[in-house]
């Protein structure tokens, strides 16, 4: 059972949303926090909402520049001494169908969620080995489970970092390190207003189901509860998880369900 009390807690996409709601609940647990995103000023004003704003930092970063991640690391390092968990939370989305998606959008929704990520993961591990301690989070997605309409980059990038993250778990077990891949249904956040679109725009629309659905802040107190046990796969969503079960159950009947569903 893990305890946060000054544990360093490293947080992407910390300006909103789930990392947001993340690093409050940090925060109220006693932990250290290393805040990221590439607003500095909205990272500092979740710094100063966070409880005890002096012992955290905001260190801004591009998911996207894969050859800054080693200077960030050392750079969280020189700042804070250890990192001992990284939450990989930055990420982008997607509104369009596949055949009006335009293949750099896909290129950049994957450099964005799956090598960045990859990357950060990659230049925290190698501290983490040394320490012979660390934890190791990804947030991927239902749709990370289950592949939608609208959805198809984002989807591919969340399944390929969660396959990546359960490789990972399985090497690094043994040095110590523990690994947790979290897949949120839907939550309220802003990630349907800078979604892509086939394009490349922002979307700039609230999706429906996202404006109904579960506070980033009650999110994070149930991520936060099963990462402290050391959770391998963390579903957290509403009505959308029994899509990941009927998939199990019967796949085919699961692919005539998402046919006829509405994703947006």
């Amino acid at each position: 059972m893990q305890n946060y009390r000054d544990k360093v807690v490293w947080i992407t996409g910390a300006s909103s949303g789930i990392g947001e709601g993340l690093a409050y609940e940090f925060a109220r647990q006693g932990a250290c926090l290393v805040l990221s995103a590439r607003r500095t000023e909205a990272l500092e004003q979740v710094r100063l909402r966070c409880a005890n704003p002096e012992r955290h930092i905001v260190l801004p970063m591009d998911m996207a520049d894969t050859d800054s991640m080693a200077n960030k690391v050392e750079t969280a390092l020189t700042a804070c001494g250890r990192i001992d968990v990284l939450i990989n939370n930055a990420g982008i989305s997607q509104r369009s169908l596949i055949k009006d998606t335009d293949l750099s959008v896909d290129r950049r929704i994957m450099e964005v969620d799956f090598f960045g990520p990859v990357a950060l993961t990659k230049a925290v591990l190698t501290h983490m080995l040394a320490q012979g301690s660390g934890q190791l989070v990804v947030v991927s997605s239902v749709v990370g489970l289950v592949a939608t309409p609208y959805r198809s980059a984002y989807a591919a990038a969340k399944h390929a970092i969660a396959g990546f993250y359960d490789a990972l778990r399985a090497e690094t077990f043994e040095n110590g390190i523990r690994v947790s891949v979290i897949y949120p249904g839907f939550v309220k956040s802003n990630v349907s207003l800078s979604a892509l679109t086939g394009a490349g725009h922002e979307h700039g629309q609230l999706d429906e189901k996202q404006a109904t659905a579960m506070s980033a802040d009650e999110f994070a107190v149930q991520a936060v509860a099963a990462l402290a046990q050391e959770k391998n796969r963390i579903i957290i969503a509403g009505k959308e998880k029994l899509a990941v079960w009927l998939g199990r159950l019967s796949p085919d009947l699961l692919a005539r369900v998402i046919r006829k569903i509405k994703v947006t």
